[in-house]
């Protein structure tokens, strides 16, 4: 299970002052401890998944500063689409959650699902640990796993908006969930009595992946030193592990480190 917690969720998620940056710090320590275990428990468990959930999930609850649509709902009174069907349906079932629920009949849907009063209690979608509950069954629910994979930002988008509102926003924290899960990945580990070796994917930066991309170069890639672990690295990373008979998964650990200083 990879580490997400509190400080990978504040890497991903803006800056903010005053009320708005202590609302999120609220809801950021009250999912801190569960949103690692949470995301395992939906098989968001790759990088790529975390990452694109990260990236749409920060955009829909406004850099994790509320679980409740700011508007009041009134807009949703009397959508039949939506299940509003009853006088007041609008505001009492506005969005709520890490990704907005909205409408009685997702609330009842969706708390049939995780086996929680939402339809008579619908304030309980704004609980922080709901909310996040919430957002990974809907993810579940339209299976935003498959395009995440394939790394489709648009279809990933499309699934969770209905559109691509957005997009640039959720492209932008995509990036930056990418580079945290990469600073998290990138650990040194031990690699027996031949010492410590650091842990390289792309996203990766520092003196290390300049280390990789000389290496790299030695054995005939033609790549920029920059210390900065882009496609190109990654892709010139897939073909020399294919060449050595490794795993082609773009990632440099034990394996790959030994055959590039053999």
């Amino acid at each position: 299970m990879i580490p997400v917690d509190g400080d990978f969720i504040r890497a991903v998620a803006p800056r903010f002052t005053g009320a708005r940056a202590a609302a999120q710090a609220r809801i950021i320590g009250a999912i801190s401890g569960a949103f690692a275990p949470t995301l395992a428990a939906y098989a968001i468990s790759t990088p790529l998944r975390i990452a694109h959930f990260m990236g749409q999930v920060t955009h829909e609850c406004a850099g994790f500063r509320t679980t409740e649509e700011f508007a009041s709902g009134a807009a949703y009174e009397g959508r039949a689409d939506l299940g509003n069907t009853r006088p007041g349906d609008g505001p009492r079932y506005k969005g709520r959650g890490l990704i907005q629920l909205t409408g009685r009949a997702n609330y009842r849907r969706i708390g049939a699902a995780l086996d929680l009063p939402l339809e008579d209690r619908p304030e309980l979608a704004a609980d922080p640990l709901i909310s996040l509950r919430i957002a990974c069954e809907y993810w579940r629910s339209r299976d935003i796993n498959t395009p995440a994979d394939a790394d489709d930002l648009l279809t990933v988008t499309r699934r969770v908006n209905g559109g691509l509102n957005g997009l640039e926003d959720r492209r932008g924290f995509l990036r930056r969930a990418k580079a945290a899960l990469a600073a998290i990945q990138a650990t040194v580990i031990a690699a027996g009595q031949g010492g410590a070796i650091t842990v390289l994917r792309r996203g990766s930066t520092g003196d290390a992946v300049g280390e990789l991309q000389g290496l790299l170069r030695a054995r005939g890639f033609p790549l920029t030193v920059d210390n900065d672990f882009g496609p190109a690295t990654e892709l010139a990373v897939i073909e020399f592990q294919r060449r050595s008979g490794l795993a082609p998964d773009g990632i440099v650990g034990r394996l790959t480190w030994a055959a590039l200083r053999a």
